[in-house]
């Protein structure tokens, strides 16, 4: 009985000693991913903040360039009324200045070439024979559109109207 007694108490001494390891090396690996998972976290804040930072240095440049060109636009614009200004004060006065040249596609031919597209879909579309259909509708739009656009562009000034 001696010996019954004095294994199970060694048994339960050797096993209550075991637990406390397992525990100790559980919380010690509980602990070292807490503090990896920490570190992540950390870095993940320091990468947004120097994104933002960036972005905030981006807007500041674009902003400063923006300021810019207006400033360079209103030194042109200042230098042009000055010009004008000398021109005017020493030519005749029976002279009228003419208007700058529009650059870019005018009224009617952007309508031309939008009612060209238009057309040759809907006529692809309307006729059996592709092709037919497709010239036909393409030369209708293009005329009409040339048509409405060149009435834009005596309306806008671009085209002296006829007299």
């Amino acid at each position: 009985m001696k010996k019954i007694f004095s294994v199970a108490a060694l048994a339960i001494l050797l096993s209550a000693c075991s637990n406390n390891a397992k525990e100790e090396a559980l919380i010690k690996q509980q602990a070292i991913v807490a503090v990896k998972d920490s570190l992540r976290l950390d870095s993940f804040k320091k990468a947004d903040a120097l994104e933002k930072e960036r972005i905030a240095q981006v807007k500041e440049e674009e902003i400063k360039k923006d300021r810019i060109r207006e400033e360079k636009r209103t030194l042109l614009l200042a230098e042009r009324n000055d010009a004008a200004e000398k021109r005017s004060s020493s030519s005749s006065s029976n002279t009228v200045a003419t208007p700058a040249k529009k650059k870019g596609w005018s009224q009617a031919a952007k309508g031309a070439a939008i009612g060209a597209g238009a057309g040759a879909i809907g006529g692809i579309l309307v006729d059996k024979n592709n092709a037919r259909g497709a010239i036909i509708g393409g030369v209708v739009g293009a005329g009409t559109g040339y048509v409405i656009g060149r009435g834009q562009d005596r309306k806008s000034g671009r085209v002296q109207p006829k007299n």
